[in-house]
């Protein structure tokens, strides 16, 4: 589950991590009164106004509406009411959005941390994540702080360092200290570099994250160190043990497809094809999203019903698929385990019924549990629907419904 850029530096900052300050608006007059209130708290009279939406890039995004940016400087008081208005309620378009873009529903009013001093400010990059291939977390940091991680890495991925963590040891002193030492920092900028790490890695075991981005860190001129940005990616799976922050779920930032299918208990997510699929069984969705490209289609989507699929979950999972205008034929691909075909042949008929005209073609392939029973369910309802039982058979179809 992702969070906006001001709840994830509120967690952060709840387990001691350094932070730029800032405090949310969701219009112009509320923007001023949080610019306000931060210079009494901070001293600031420069302001940073950010666009907060689940995305990245918007620095160098563009408001569709007023040609803004996502991220501005506003240099006075007077600048941060007519600056935030030209941001809130205007679709904000960066590379990670695409063409559409995102509609920007709040600001964070922060304060500015570039301040002059006895040196120039430097950015860093830093984060944590699960490395899959070791089975250990990693923290991966760079001097190339405020550039895309993924061009330094190419471009020049000697810049980037890793650090591994073992599981059953957990960061170890030593390790903070190496990972401060490789980006070069020495005095008082190293020691706060050193805390900063620790605290960060805190914060991310403690809230079952599965990701911590920070770019830019910033050292300041004074040799602070602060997270000027911050990505937090939490654990679904790990959300019943952090009611707090599950209260933090935006979902007018997410597909509302998808947020229908989890209301519905079904695992969606949203592709760019033209073959809805469902499927019982991640990893035989995964077959089935392959099988649909060998077959000359796209997947439009990744659609798991789970293992006791029923009549109401078929048609749930129906209705989804049907609102997505690309979809030019649907393949349902049942393994029958758990949940015997038939049923499942059972639960698409009167799904069928219930929606009414369905005007793409459906491919119910079975396999398993009652199989031939399922398909001749689907065979005798006199519905538009072919069965299949065997995998190329399914994929011969598919191929014969895309090419007309």
């Amino acid at each position: 589950m992702n969070i906006h850029e001001y709840q994830a530096k509120e967690v952060l900052k709840g387990y001691g991590v350094k932070i730029q300050e800032g405090i949310v608006a969701d219009t112009p007059e509320a923007a001023h009164e949080a610019a306000v209130k931060l210079n009494a708290e901070t001293g600031t009279s420069w302001y940073v106004i950010k666009a907060q939406i689940h995305a990245g890039g918007r620095g160098k995004g563009k408001i569709n509406e007023t040609g803004s940016n996502g991220v501005v400087l506003a240099k006075s008081l007077e600048d941060v009411s007519p600056k935030a208005k030209d941001i809130l309620g205007g679709t904000l378009v960066t590379h990670q959005t695409g063409a559409e873009g995102k509609v920007v529903n709040k600001v964070l009013i922060a304060e500015d941390v570039y301040y002059p001093g006895d040196s120039e400010p430097k950015e860093y990059y830093l984060s944590i994540l699960l490395d899959r291939a070791s089975g250990s977390n990693v923290i991966m940091a760079s001097t190339e702080g405020g550039m895309d991680i993924e061009e330094v890495a190419e471009k020049t991925p000697e810049k980037i360092i890793k650090e591994w963590i073992d599981p059953k040891a957990g960061l170890q002193g030593f390790q903070v200290r190496k990972v401060a030492f490789k980006l070069g920092l020495t005095g008082k900028a190293f020691k706060e570099m050193t805390k900063f790490i620790a605290a960060l890695y805190k914060a991310y075991e403690a809230t079952d994250s599965s990701q911590f981005e920070i770019n830019p860190v910033l050292k300041t001129s004074d040799d602070k160190i602060l997270a000027v940005d911050a990505k937090v990616n939490l654990d679904d799976n790990a959300m019943y043990r952090h009611p707090d922050l599950a209260e933090l779920r935006d979902l007018a930032e997410e597909d509302p497809l998808e947020v229908e299918a989890g209301e519905s208990g079904l695992n969606y997510v949203k592709l760019d094809g033209n073959v809805g699929c469902m499927v019982n069984g991640a990893g035989l969705a995964m077959a089935t999203m392959d099988m649909i490209k060998l077959s000359g289609g796209e997947p439009a989507n990744f659609l798991d019903v789970g293992g006791g699929a029923n009549a109401t979950t078929v048609e749930a999972g129906f209705r989804i698929i049907l609102q997505d205008p690309n979809v030019k034929a649907i393949l349902i691909n049942v393994f029958g385990g758990i949940v015997r075909c038939d049923r499942i042949a059972n639960g698409v008929v009167e799904a069928y019924k219930s929606i009414g005209d369905i005007s793409v073609p459906i491919i119910v392939r079975l396999q398993g549990t009652n199989a031939e029973e399922g398909a001749k369910i689907i065979d005798e309802s006199g519905l538009k629907v072919q069965s299949a039982i065997t995998l190329k058979e399914a994929a011969e179809k598919v191929q014969a419904v895309l090419n007309g």
